[in-house]
């Protein structure tokens, strides 16, 4: 299955000339379903690649993994309605998770699908190590380079982008989708399958930022999360109960600092 499928209905209207006869590149959006250890376990809506990334990134942030050698190995599958991510984990984990009756079906990406109380679905949050530094100037420059690590909403304008960002500002790995939270759980994935610390950077993401984005970035460890949206209520609560730097509304020459600012200095510039 591609990542993009070409759609040849298209009508195009412009004012003056009507409507004409085109095609267009649409984003691929399949139900993937994860089984763990040939259970069923969740189905998402996601784009199809990347998808080792996503198994991995998912199982962290979802809690399903305390750490990434529990998970063993991973399969994409084919099957007639879609795509199935065979999961092996080891039994203790199996186990733990055959205890537990979580089941969802997501819409796409929807990280709060299936859970069954509040306190399943609002975890307490986990304290942040205090020792990222961030200059203004390095989240501006992070937005400017965002749009060349998206090719895929380059082609179809239907997908979210999370990006790595090293402290200067820097990108150093970015995943696409069409869900927010597949986007960035296959860049947390893809961090941690290529032996990289994700507190050593900081994360941005073309999206707002709801409470599942930052729990997830809370999981990995992440001190800084920049949305080039808006927060939720929630979301600021959690980052700030969790000491997590939250930023939104981060476009080119300003951004909004709700949580976590002392994190955040400006640059000196030499004479």
């Amino acid at each position: 299955m591609g990542k993009t499928r070409a759609f040849a209905g298209l009508q195009r209207w412009r004012e003056g000339q009507g409507c004409s006869a085109d095609e267009d590149l649409v984003a691929s959006e399949v139900p993937v379903a994860l089984t763990i250890n040939r259970q069923s376990y969740v189905v998402m809506m996601a784009t199809p690649m990347d998808l080792e990334d996503f198994a991995l990134g998912f199982c962290l942030t979802e809690g399903l993994l305390r750490d990434t050698q529990e998970l063993h190995a991973v399969r994409v599958v084919p099957r007639e309605q879609g795509l199935e991510l065979a999961l092996t984990v080891a039994s203790e984990v199996a186990e733990r998770l055959a205890s537990q009756r979580r089941n969802l079906t997501g819409r796409t990406g929807c990280g709060l699908c299936g859970a069954e109380s509040l306190e399943q679905a609002v975890r307490p949050p986990q304290p942040l190590s205090q020792n990222l530094r961030i200059a203004h100037a390095a989240v501006q420059r992070a937005l400017a380079a965002l749009s060349a690590q998206q090719p895929l909403q380059a082609a179809s304008g239907a997908v979210h982008c999370a990006a790595w960002c090293r402290p200067d500002g820097g990108i150093a790995l970015a995943r696409e989708d069409v869900g927010r939270h597949n986007a960035l759980d296959k860049l947390i994935g893809a961090l941690l399958r290529a032996g990289q610390d994700p507190r050593t950077g900081f994360l941005l993401v073309s999206s707002r930022a709801s409470y599942e984005m930052v729990q997830k970035s809370v999981v990995a460890g992440v001190e800084l999360l920049a949305a080039v949206s808006a927060p939720t209520s929630l979301a600021i609560e959690l980052a700030r109960a969790s000491g997590l730097s939250l930023l939104g509304f981060t476009r080119p020459g300003r951004h909004n600092i709700y949580t976590g600012a002392a994190r955040l200095y400006e640059e000196e510039h030499s004479a």
